[in-house]
């Protein structure tokens, strides 16, 4: 991960310069380009989005987008959740261009270069911006954690493992089993090269 400190706070109009090609996020004025992510935390990302998903639209609940779709949280912090869902109620926060405000769930998978980025920066960050649910899921440890807004801080909820069964706060009625998410393709192993 490549970090560029600026000596003053960088603002969404900066964010906007930046190349079409790579995945940036603004934290606190900090400009912060991530690697591209590998075939697991891309095969777990999009097992949850399809799941979650499914269970909003059928219900009519609102919108699930996936990354890199920018969150714009104050003029100086865009990030881009791996997945996240906004509530109908929230919906006027979805514009053409980019999510205008929290999103009522953001869910972020771990990879070794973002994953202190994930627990400390966006942890704090979501809380202070009014995230009301907020998932950590570490596809190689197979973990979901699950945390809810609670004043202006994050209370874990739940720790989900791989025969679990995850069940969410905020949506409710909405079960995973997590087998499903964690389990390597039918046709192979995967390969950590």
């Amino acid at each position: 991960m490549v970090e560029v400190k600026p000596a003053v706070k960088l603002t969404y109009e900066d964010y906007l310069k930046t190349p079409d090609d790579e995945r940036w996020e603004l934290l606190n004025g900090e400009l912060t380009m991530a690697p591209p992510p590998t075939t697991t935390h891309q095969r777990v990302a999009k097992r949850l989005l399809v799941r979650l998903d499914a269970f909003v639209e059928e219900r009519g609940l609102g919108e699930v987008f996936v990354a890199p779709t920018d969150v714009v949280l104050s003029d100086t912090t865009v990030v881009q959740p791996d997945v996240l869902f906004i509530s109908t109620e929230q919906a006027h926060a979805i514009t053409r261009e980019n999510v205008r405000g929290a999103p009522t769930l953001a869910v972020e998978v771990l990879s070794p270069s973002t994953a202190s980025r994930d627990w400390r920066d966006k942890l704090d960050l979501y809380a202070e911006h009014g995230v009301k649910e907020y998932w950590v899921v570490d596809p190689d440890a197979h973990r979901i954690w699950i945390m809810t807004l609670e004043g202006d801080r994050f209370q874990e909820v739940g720790t989900y493992g791989a025969d679990d069964t995850l069940t969410s706060p905020t949506l409710k009625d909405f079960t995973l089993n997590l087998a499903h998410i964690f389990n390597s393709p039918a046709h192979g192993r995967e390969s950590k090269t």
